[in-house]
C-alpha cells in the first residue's frame, strides 16, 4: 500500500504551486513514516476519498457525516485489504454511496490536508462516476447522502469540497490545468475535519 502511494503521488502532475507542496510534503511524509498509510501513524496519515459526480458532472453527491455534521465527499481510512490508493478510494465511494459500479478516474484529482480528531489527514482525493440516475442509498457511517446540482455545493459544503467538485468538473471536461498555474484562493489551511 505504502509503495502504491509513493509510486501514484510521484508520477502525479500537480495542476498548480499550492497541490505541488502537498505532493512534495506526502512524499516526504510517506519516507519518513513506515506507518503512513495506518490510521496508528499518530504524526498524521494517509487517506483516500472520492467525490462522487455523474456523468456530466452537473450533480454531485455528498454525504453528511454523522460525527461531524457536514456534508462531505466519500472517503475515509484505507484498509489493511485496500491493493491501493484507488482501490481504497474507489471502495469508501461505493460503501458511503451504495452506487455499484462507479467509475473511478485513474488519478487523483486533488490533495487535501486537514486536522482529525485522531491525527492530521493527507487526503488522495479522486473522482467517481456514477451511472445515469443512480440512486443514493445512506449507509451507516452518514445521517443522509444527497444528490446537489454543482450550482448548490457551495451553500451547504465547505471550501475544500467546492475546490474538489471544481478540480474534477475541470477532469471531465478535459482541462486539467498543469505547471505553475495557482487556482484562486491562495493556500489552504490545515482544517479541524474528522472521519
Amino acid at each position: 500500500m505504502r509503495e502504491d502511494a509513493v509510486r501514484v503521488l510521484g508520477a502525479w502532475p500537480a495542476p498548480d504551486g499550492e497541490q505541488e507542496a502537498l505532493r512534495l510534503a506526502y512524499l516526504e511524509h510517506l519516507g519518513t513514516h513506515p506507518d503512513a498509510m495506518r490510521r496508528a501513524c499518530a504524526a498524521g496519515h494517509l487517506t483516500a476519498g472520492a467525490l462522487v459526480v455523474n456523468p456530466t458532472g452537473d450533480r454531485v453527491l455528498l454525504t453528511l457525516h454523522r460525527k461531524l455534521r457536514m456534508w462531505l465527499q466519500t472517503g475515509g481510512h484505507c484498509e489493511p485489504g485496500d491493493t491501493g490508493l484507488a482501490a481504497a478510494a474507489l471502495r469508501e465511494a461505493t460503501e458511503e454511496s451504495g452506487i455499484p459500479d462507479l467509475r473511478l478516474l485513474p488519478d487523483p484529482v486533488r490533495l487535501d490536508r486537514h486536522r482529525t480528531p485522531c491525527a492530521p489527514h493527507l487526503d488522495v482525493q479522486y473522482l467517481a462516476v456514477a451511472p445515469p440516475d443512480a440512486p443514493a442509498v445512506c449507509g451507516e457511517e452518514s445521517l443522509d447522502v444527497r444528490w446537489f446540482h454543482h450550482t448548490e455545493v457551495a451553500g451547504v459544503a465547505d471550501a475544500s469540497v467546492v475546490a474538489l467538485m471544481e478540480a474534477g468538473r475541470r477532469r471531465l471536461a478535459g482541462g486539467v490545468a498543469r505547471g505553475p498555474h495557482r487556482e484562486a484562493g491562495g493556500p489552504s489551511a490545515l482544517r479541524r475535519r474528522g472521519r
